[in-house]
């Protein structure tokens, strides 16, 4: 985001570590309802004629609530946070990568502008959508290893690297840990508008604001991100259908597009399912986006404050060297100069 009026500018990797601390935290928090919205997402209604399981989970979820509690009384409490680690690590790099190029391209546009101005909204989105393509092609592998964790059976539950290697191993080799890249491509609208939309709001609602309070924060990241969601919900379905196993009813044939999903979907389902597991991915973006960015305004203010400070330290330093090497060449100016008379007293 752009340094607040007043404060001076935060270093790319400063805004990185900020966005990257308030997601980890938000993430963690709202956890369960990711493993709810997943779980949902990748089941399929069965019908009476269909002779073999079109999910990889027998258990079927009729609601968030209902999901919620089959999973507690299947596998307790401990289900509803399986596969978390790598999923914080997910979360963790892909908004370091997002927020450091989000801030790199975006002051390299103002930079390169004759008369430094705000973004428009067309090149905000364009920028957001830039951040999120480079920051999806490194970090997608995480997001493909914890969705498989997520809707792994009870008694096929396995671990991070585990579950990688199970990628791996697959028929598609290496190039399975970056499964559904072409769908998470584009996908980048998603935080591209989110993160465009929360800056019109921002500048629209909260005008000339240093500041924002915790709620005014909250509020912009809630809206911002449940406009993101609904327009993109069919193709965030579609994505976890690629990056989990394929049902038993493919016979272990994966999905090959993020089309062939859809198709699959509406043929088994109808349209109205590419909207499945809506209501927990908006809540859980809802929360997450406003904790995420409730979080990051007060990083970035404790890092500009925690600069402050170490630009202060490093300059009180400076000035201490500076006045111990004055002192010293006081000292040695006297020596030297006695030297320099020695031989015309001699003479």
């Amino acid at each position: 985001m752009a340094s607040k009026a007043g404060q001076p500018p935060l270093p790319p990797w400063g805004n990185a570590l900020a966005g990257a601390t308030g997601a980890v935290l938000a993430n963690a928090i709202v956890y369960p309802l990711d493993i709810v919205k997943t779980r949902l997402q990748v089941q399929v209604k069965r019908k009476p004629t269909d002779e073999a399981p079109l999910t990889t989970n027998d258990m079927h979820y009729t609601s968030t609530m209902d999901a919620i509690r089959k999973i507690m009384e299947d596998e307790g409490v401990l289900g509803l946070y399986s596969g978390i680690n790598g999923s914080l690590i997910g979360v963790a790099s892909t908004n370091f990568a997002y927020f450091y190029w989000y801030s790199v391209v975006r002051t390299l546009y103002i930079s390169a502008q004759s008369l430094p101005k705000p973004p428009s909204t067309a090149i905000e989105l364009s920028l957001g959508a830039a951040a999120g393509a480079i920051a999806q092609v490194f970090t997608i592998p995480v997001a493909v290893v914890t969705t498989r964790q997520q809707t792994q059976p009870k008694g096929d539950k396995k671990g991070l690297l585990d579950t990688g290697r199970e990628v791996v191993n697959s028929e598609d080799g290496y190039s399975g840990l970056w499964r559904g890249l072409k769908a998470s491509l584009v996908l980048v609208v998603n935080p591209a508008i989110t993160y465009g939309a929360y800056q019109r709001l921002r500048e629209s609602l909260f005008a000339g604001k240093t500041n924002l309070r915790p709620w005014e924060s909250f509020f912009l990241g809630a809206a911002s991100k449940a406009l993101a969601t609904i327009a993109t919900q069919p193709l965030i379905v579609a994505k976890v259908g690629l990056q989990s196993r394929p049902p038993p009813a493919r016979q272990g044939k994966p999905f090959k597009t993020f089309i062939e999903v859809m198709a699959y979907i509406i043929e088994h389902e109808g349209s109205l399912a590419l909207f499945k597991g809506i209501a927990p991915q908006i809540t859980k973006g809802i929360l997450v986006q406003g904790l995420l960015m409730m979080t990051k305004e007060r990083m970035e203010i404790l890092f500009v404050v925690l600069f402050a400070y170490m630009r202060r330290i490093r300059s009180e330093k400076l000035q201490k060297a500076a006045g111990a090497a004055a002192s010293k060449a006081k000292e040695v100016l006297p020596i030297e100069k006695a030297k320099q008379a020695m031989p015309a007293l001699m003479k």
